[in-house]
């Protein structure tokens, strides 16, 4: 039994879904996206729901079946409303700016790092320590954020480095700790 897979999908107002074959193409105010999908996995749509069902009970296709509701649900939430990621630069001179619209970092190496996003995914930088990642595309903006905090993940003694918003650090005792 997969709960979410037999979860239902609403389809919001201004959101259309092409069906061809196992390919669905969605298409919203933010962008347009397209999947294609199993042909163990069926998908019905019926107003403005979206039903998945599976042709087996193998363990396989369980597992498709609530991946495939995933995407599709992420696409359609991608093209409606759009994902975001904060970033924080904890740390003294570390700072972020764009130029033009790559992202440039200087977190302590001999160099600044650079990062051009993919078509898509937008960067916003409304101070020097904090970076807004953007897009309709839940894997691109979350692959561009993984890839920034990799540059500089953060330390668990003092909590420098590049961090997500809602990131809690567990802090670490020192030598001098006893």
């Amino acid at each position: 039994m997969s709960r979410i897979g037999n979860k239902l999908v609403e389809i919001p107002a201004g959101v259309t879904v092409t069906q061809d074959g196992n390919t669905v193409t969605v298409k919203g105010a933010k962008g347009e996206l397209t999947q294609t999908f199993s042909d163990l996995i069926t998908m019905n749509i019926e107003g403005n729901i979206a039903t998945f069902s599976r042709a087996n009970e193998e363990k396989f296709t369980k597992s498709l079946h609530g991946t495939s509701r995933a995407l599709f649900s992420n696409m359609v939430v991608g093209v409606s409303e759009g994902f975001k990621k904060e970033l924080d630069l904890v740390g003294v001179g570390y700072r972020a700016q764009l130029q033009g619209n790559k992202l440039v970092l200087n977190v302590g190496y001999s160099h600044p790092v650079e990062f051009v996003p993919e078509d898509g995914v937008t960067v916003e930088v409304p101070s020097n320590t904090k970076i807004i990642i953007s897009g309709y595309n839940k894997e691109r903006v979350g692959a561009l954020a993984a890839n920034v905090r990799a540059v500089r993940p953060p330390e668990p003694y003092k909590g420098k480095g590049i961090k997500y918003s809602n990131e809690i650090i567990r802090r670490k005792e020192g030598k001098t700790g006893k």
